[in-house]
């Protein structure tokens, strides 16, 4: 799959001066429900009103979707709002359905994105089709994973394609349901430019108070769009209420992004030039850093083959990790950054030393 411009013609048709908006409940829960949200967000910036009607939970016993007659609210409220219909798909059989109630958007979840198999059967099931097609990436931070569903779904000759970024499980306790992992989504950002970025503050942050923050966030990076969870009484809702907002937050929050520019003038790209300088110079003097402590964690390796001592050495790396934690404090720098960086840092100390312990 090569990057074409042709990619974004599905995104540029809805001619619009600001992101694409995709909203609605987490799962359509009664007809009165799904209306009703629909009507406050007719006359807004939503073009595409989402609504679960299957939903896979991790456990059984819990709220799993209305199934098809949600898909019947769904075409009541298209004809009554005029708005684009969207909701996820899992199987071939939902697939079916969806294009017999003519919904316009459908997309793939996350659990579904991390089986190929499952992805090929509903490419199959949707092959040829006109209806905009979009993939959440995998649970597990993948990138490959992520784009081979995409492939799929473009091998079977589905043109309106788009990701969407829901963020990664972890086993890490962070303010973040799912960890956002900007880089992965930038990385394929970066290979295919026209492929449209959608946003999921809800699922990434699983708290309403950062859908804002968030979403910022991704506009900054060059997102195209967002998808967010919207409920009449989110505190009651059957599924994933702490994420949803109400339609007037919704409303509030749209009016407070910032939309940014993707290009700016000569005086613009003067400064960028400098500023890109000075961070090429800047990370070339880390790396240079980072390769001489690199040298000093071998001679400490050295020193334990020496003295028949093991690698590992917790009371030291629960020291160091704290003291950068402050230190890190005091120059702007986040603790989950800290954690995540020298943890990395520390794995690759131990891989020298045991290097060094093993030769």
């Amino acid at each position: 799959m090569e990057n074409k411009k042709e990619m974004r013609n599905w995104l540029n048709e809805f001619n619009l001066s600001h992101p694409l908006v995709i909203a609605g409940p987490c799962s359509a829960e009664t007809e009165e429900q799904v209306l009703k949200i629909a009507h406050e967000l007719k006359d807004s910036d939503v073009s595409v009103f989402r609504a679960g009607i299957w939903k896979p939970r991790t456990r059984p016993g819990g709220f799993e979707g209305v199934g098809e007659i949600g898909l019947k609210w769904l075409k009541k409220a298209k004809a009554e709002t005029g708005m684009l219909m969207g909701t996820e798909v899992a199987t071939a059989a939902h697939c079916k359905l969806a294009l017999e109630y003519d919904i316009d958007v459908l997309w793939v979840g996350a659990r579904t994105t991390a089986n190929p198999f499952a992805v090929q059967e509903i490419a199959d099931t949707l092959k040829g089709t006109d209806k905009i097609v979009l993939i959440k990436n995998p649970v597990n931070p993948d990138m490959a994973l992520w784009l081979g569903g995409v492939e799929r779904l473009y091998a079977a000759g589905i043109e309106k394609l788009g990701v969407i970024h829901r963020g990664f499980s972890t086993y890490e306790k962070t303010k973040y349901r799912n960890i956002p992992e900007w880089q992965i989504a930038i990385e394929l950002q970066n290979k295919f430019p026209d492929l449209p970025l959608i946003i999921d503050p809800s699922h990434i942050t699983g708290n309403r108070n950062m859908i804002l923050e968030v979403t910022q966030e991704a506009l900054d990076l060059n997102y195209d769009g967002m998808i967010i969870e919207t409920h009449i009484d989110p505190d009651n809702a059957w599924s994933d209420a702490a994420q949803q907002v109400t339609p007037d937050a919704l409303k509030q929050i749209l009016k407070d992004l910032k939309i940014r520019n993707v290009n700016g003038d000569s005086d613009f790209e003067s400064k960028m030039t400098k500023l890109r300088a000075n961070i090429d110079v800047l990370d070339a003097n880390l790396l240079d850093l980072l390769g001489k402590r690199m040298k000093v964690a071998d001679e400490i390796g050295q020193v334990k083959k020496d003295n028949n001592v093991a690698v590992l050495q917790n009371n030291r790396w629960n020291e160091i990790q704290a003291k950068m934690i402050a230190e890190g404090g005091k120059k702007g720098l986040t603790e989950e950054f800290i954690v995540k960086l020298f943890k990395e840092i520390h794995q690759e100390s131990i891989g020298h030393q045991e290097k060094v312990l093993n030769s």
